[in-house]
């Protein structure tokens, strides 16, 4: 998988270039100081698979670039990389496409683990920021159903229903349907959303309005 890197602290910028160099089955692409620049690599089709992206630059900074790559390069992953924890900061980042969100203060292993669960599962959120997450992707936020498929009525009950800690288990009892009916909503929706996991699953629901809280 390649990895470009977009901070204007350059010297933090490189540094993660370095580390990622070292991680196997990931290569650093390219270190850019800002949304502009950045811009003016993927137009010389350098396009890399993940973006780790600043949230606070000049010129252009994380929110703008994250909104223009969503437009323009959905296919990119972003892990979003900043000082920043404010709970509406990251849930507008999620709207934005964001896949995940890593503090600039965290340990390498925990950039290794966040890359390997985007690139396997395609979200990384700790459990106490999804929980964060899901209290600011109010309903009164415009939904935006492009490019995911018109679900079923029980898979929207099964995608609520999922929102919960409630184990598949007891989702089924509380559809009263199987639990292998239920596998197969959840296996219905990870293809038709393109992800690996509840926690994007849900996400993915939230930020497209196809469920409220």
């Amino acid at each position: 998988m390649t990895i470009a890197v977009v901070d204007d602290h350059r010297l933090l910028a490189q540094a993660l270039s370095d580390l990622i160099q070292k991680f196997d089955g990931y290569d650093s692409l390219f270190v850019a100081d800002n949304g502009r620049q950045l811009i003016g690599y993927l137009n010389r089709q350098q396009i890399p698979d993940l973006i780790l992206l600043d949230l606070n630059m000049p010129e252009m900074d994380g929110f703008e670039t994250a909104h223009y790559l969503q437009q323009h390069y959905p296919q990119v992953k972003i892990i979003a990389l900043s000082m920043l924890d404010r709970e509406e900061h990251v849930a507008k980042m999620v709207r934005y496409g964001v896949r995940g969100y890593l503090q600039k203060g965290c340990r390498p292993s925990e950039l290794r683990i966040a890359l390997d669960e985007v690139s396997q599962k395609g979200y990384y959120y700790s459990e106490f920021l999804t929980t964060r997450l899901i209290r600011n992707l109010t309903p009164g936020e415009p939904g935006n159903h492009t490019g995911i498929p018109q679900l079923s009525e029980r898979e929207i009950e099964f995608l609520r229903l999922s929102r919960s800690d409630l184990t598949y288990v007891e989702i089924a009892d509380k559809m009263c349907v199987a639990p292998r009916t239920v596998d197969g909503y959840r296996e219905s929706l990870f293809q038709k959303m393109n992800v690996k996991s509840r926690t994007g699953m849900v996400l993915e629901g939230l930020r497209h309005g196809l469920i409220e809280l």
